[in-house]
């Protein structure tokens, strides 16, 4: 035997020996455990798994099954045998109005209504089981899936509610359709005008308000009730609004939600009660004085970073409106509506002087901005902000970052700015673009692989209620770029499709990345929080349209099952 043999084989026996010799596992068993997974981790140093073990709110470890097996203690720890199932990092909507989603789930709901008079019966039906004067609210309605695509009118409401003040929210929230019982109650006439950032739709024949009330033009509107609520009904009413919207979350796989805006103390108490089942980041409206950015300061630091539930986040504005309401700030006119292009909710100036304030004071920000004009000007505030206070990581935010000119695109990476996107609008609003902006403009529409190309971050969310909380059709949205009933074809502008890896790291680490969490969640890897989700079919292989019909079989958040499909254990 060679020298070389020699000194491998007593390699191969040391090794053995050692292995032999080790000592057993002597750390804490696991409180849970999951087993026979197809683990995407999201971790580039570790993608694939089949196992993995928790302890208190932590991950222990990421492994094979065998490797796993030392973590368990009969009698101790819990565990799940996933049988091949897909598990992956908790969903953490980067962008959601909770609280408004869970007191939409209390309201007349019209999402998938697409006709005036089916809306007309829902609401005379509401209307029967009211008083005279209760307020009737609702939202949801999409005049662009209406037979005519027309918009609707006080007239219908009037037949069916002459004597209740009824206020519809469209499906962006941005604009409202009332009757003409809350037009009067409002002292609105042909004769008043428009506010600044808003817009009274008015008849082209009589100059009498329509009933349309698009952005702040809705802050005119004078809604009460006949039915008034004791502060205890109250407070029930929002805790009720509040559970729904945690048992929605639970059963879609949301772990994690960045709150528009507020509710820190709802939140607070609710987790306090032993009732809050997914972590909360509050976001809160940039003020416009330097005495309310004091308040927010001080408020900040009962909510700090390193708390792992409740947490201070960033300073909301709005720029523009919508592409549905065609109120988006663009740098062109509406091709449907030559006469617009779109509505600044401030002069750019004083924008620009509340983002460089609110920077100055180490505030991140999240701008509302959905037209070219709108976006470009997020752009040029955080770059004067940079310039006025300094480079920092402040990872300041374009809330939908929905269309943009090619000049834009490079600059979110070379400023840091992130696109906090929601993939559903696309397949939402692609129904109406073009109608809306033309063919050229919309290839800067919803420009996922373009700004991930230039070394941008991306976060995505859903904007629950105006789109549904489920991310499954966020992700449905981001690999096919289809209406929901499947089209034909490859998709709209199919180049800017992702992998659905790639949707769920933004669903994850891109969303935690925007609130500063990236070092303890958005990933399944050892001494991050034990945030996940097992769906009972493989996203990663069905065919697209299987995606939207599949179901979360268990929600984890810190380690607790907070949520069990029927039937998922059989």
């Amino acid at each position: 035997m060679d020298k070389k043999m020699y000194a491998f084989l007593t390699l191969v026996f040391c090794a053995m020996a050692f292995s032999a010799c080790a000592p057993a596992y002597e750390g804490p068993p696991a409180d849970l455990v999951v087993l026979n997974a197809k683990i995407v981790t999201i971790d580039t140093d570790n993608p694939r798994a089949e196992a993995i073990a928790v302890k208190g709110e932590k991950i222990m470890a990421v492994a094979s099954n065998k490797a796993i097996q030392k973590y368990i203690e009969k009698g101790t720890t819990e565990v799940i045998n996933a049988e091949g199932r897909l598990l992956i990092p908790g969903l953490n909507d980067a962008h959601i109005h909770f609280l408004g989603g869970g007191t939409s789930l209390m309201q007349l709901d019209f999402r998938y209504v697409h006709d005036v008079e089916s809306i007309k019966q829902m609401v005379a039906d509401k209307v029967e089981h009211s008083k005279p004067g209760e307020l009737i609210r609702g939202r949801g309605w999409e005049h662009e899936t209406f037979p005519d695509k027309k918009w609707p009118t006080k007239e219908a409401l009037d037949e069916v509610a002459p004597d209740n003040p009824v206020v519809l929210s469209r499906a962006d929230g941005h604009s409202v359709w009332v009757n003409s019982f809350v037009i009067k109650a409002s002292g609105i006439t042909k004769d008043t005008p428009d506010p600044p950032n808003g817009t009274i739709v008015k008849d082209p024949q009589t100059g009498e308000p329509t009933g349309i009330f698009k952005e702040g033009a809705s802050r005119l509107l004078k809604i009460s009730s006949s039915v008034k609520l004791t502060q205890e009904e109250s407070r029930a009413r929002a805790d009720q609004a509040l559970e729904l919207a945690l048992d929605a979350a639970r059963r879609t796989g949301v772990t994690s939600i960045q709150q528009l805006n507020g509710g820190q103390d709802r939140f607070q108490r609710f987790q306090d009660e032993g009732r809050l089942t997914c972590r909360v980041t509050f976001n809160m409206s940039i003020p416009g004085n330097e005495a309310g950015l004091k308040r927010l300061d001080e408020l900040r630091q009962n909510f700090p970073q390193e708390n792992n539930w409740i947490r201070f986040g960033y300073l909301k504005v709005f720029i523009d409106g919508t592409l549905g309401s065609g109120t988006a700030l663009m740098f062109e006119p509406f091709i449907d509506d030559p006469s617009t292009s779109g509505l600044p909710m401030m002069p750019y100036k004083e924008f620009e002087r509340r983002i460089v304030a609110a920077d100055a004071m180490g505030f991140q920000t999240g701008t509302h901005a959905i037209g070219t004009k709108g976006n470009n000007w997020v752009l040029n505030a955080v770059a004067k902000a940079q310039e006025v206070n300094g480079k920092r990581d402040h990872r300041h935010r374009s809330e939908h970052a929905q269309i943009l000119i090619d000049e834009d695109i490079p600059r979110f990476a070379e400023l840091g700015v992130i696109a906090s996107m929601q993939p559903t609008h696309c397949i939402t609003d692609k129904r109406f673009a073009e109608k809306r902006i033309g063919l050229e403009r919309c290839r800067g529409a919803y420009a996922w692989q373009r700004l991930l190309d230039v070394g941008a971050k991306i976060a995505f969310g859903t904007d629950w209620p105006v789109e549904p909380i489920d991310p499954l059709e966020g992700l449905y949205g981001a690999v096919s770029r289809k209406d929901r009933a499947g089209e034909e074809g490859e998709g709209w502008f199919p180049d800017q499709k992702l992998s659905m890896e790639k949707t769920i790291e933004l669903y994850t680490l891109g969303a935690a990345y925007a609130e500063f969490m990236e070092d303890r969640k958005g990933m399944l890897k050892e001494n991050y929080l034990a945030d996940m989700v097992i769906f009972n079919n493989d996203l990663m292989t069905i065919p697209h349209e299987q995606i939207m019909t599949s179901k979360v079989d268990y929600t984890i958040v810190g380690g607790q099952v907070v949520f069990i499909r029927d039937g998922a254990e059989e």
